[in-house]
């Protein structure tokens, strides 16, 4: 398998100036967030319609992602796809990121930008989309198998949202968020991925990220309470080899040190009196 290199980038995709962006669009960094971790019940409900949609969008990305297409192809499906629907994709100018979403493909472990390189049968793709609509954000990503893909790299995708479904079950208020890792990782152990550390979950509502910090490895350092009402994401990286990584010079696309193929999968939340409620889902 070839290792990947940089493509061409194609001019950032206009979005009407009838829809509200988030404060940090073509700004250096974010406003810090200095509100609470969790979020008032009619800010979920909000989130909730962000959320539905940003997942009906990785669904219509997903659909179109197949050998011979490029990830700018499908950075124009999403970008369109929120657009039209009167939301802005979160990422897009979010610390000078240029793009709608996140194309990872293969050793790509996260933050991978479209760029004019096709799919190739047997390619694993992770497509990461978040939309901003009426004050919020919802944020989710998936791993797509293009075309004939090996079994290695397929059991790799499979465990990998298996792990994601046992983080978000070991969700509970009273519990520490390292729980949630600590599942995450105990999992990834039995079949020996690495399990990515430098990238995490976050805490997400009006804020994109709101500092709070979801580890997907066992660290009892990550002691934040969970709560009722706090919103964020669980997205683990899973790895066939090594979890430490290079990045790219544009600053963003972080691949493993080893080369060895990466999975995600990622779902924002709400936590419930007895669990978690998903909220990315189409």
């Amino acid at each position: 398998m070839s290792i990947l290199t940089p493509g061409i980038i194609s001019p950032r995709r206009p979005v009407p100036a009838s829809i509200p962006r988030p404060e940090y669009v073509d700004k250096p960094a974010p406003a810090p967030y200095e509100g609470s971790y969790i979020t008032s019940p009619e800010l979920v409900e909000k989130m909730r319609v962000a959320s539905r949609l940003a997942a009906q969008a990785l669904q219509a990305v997903g659909e179109a992602a197949k050998p011979g297409v490029t990830t700018d192809e499908l950075d124009a499906v999403g970008h369109e796809y929120l657009v039209e629907r009167n939301a802005y994709p979160s990422t897009l100018g979010y610390r000078g990121y240029p793009k709608s979403l996140c194309t990872s493909v293969n050793e790509v472990i996260c933050h991978g930008i479209p760029d004019d390189r096709p799919l190739e049968d047997g390619d694993i793709l992770n497509v990461d989309i978040t939309a901003f609509l009426d004050g919020v954000h919802g944020d989710t990503n998936a791993t797509f198998l293009v075309g004939d893909v090996d079994e290695e790299s397929r059991l790799l995708v499979e465990r990998t949202h298996e792990a994601l479904m046992r983080g978000i079950k070991a969700v509970k208020p009273g519990r520490q968020v390292s729980i949630i890792g600590r599942v995450i990782e105990s999992y990834a152990k039995r079949f020996g991925y690495g399990v990515v550390r430098d990238f995490t979950g976050h805490g997400i509502a009006t804020s994109f990220h709101s500092g709070l910090i979801i580890p997907h490895y066992d660290d009892e350092r990550f002691d934040d309470v969970i709560e009722p009402g706090m919103t964020f994401t669980i997205e683990p990286m899973l790895t066939l080899g090594s979890y430490d990584y290079d990045l790219w010079d544009d600053g963003w696309t972080a691949t493993t040190k080893d080369k060895s193929r990466t999975a995600q999968f990622e779902h924002t939340l709400v936590v419930t009196d007895t669990g978690a409620e998903i909220l990315t889902l189409p």
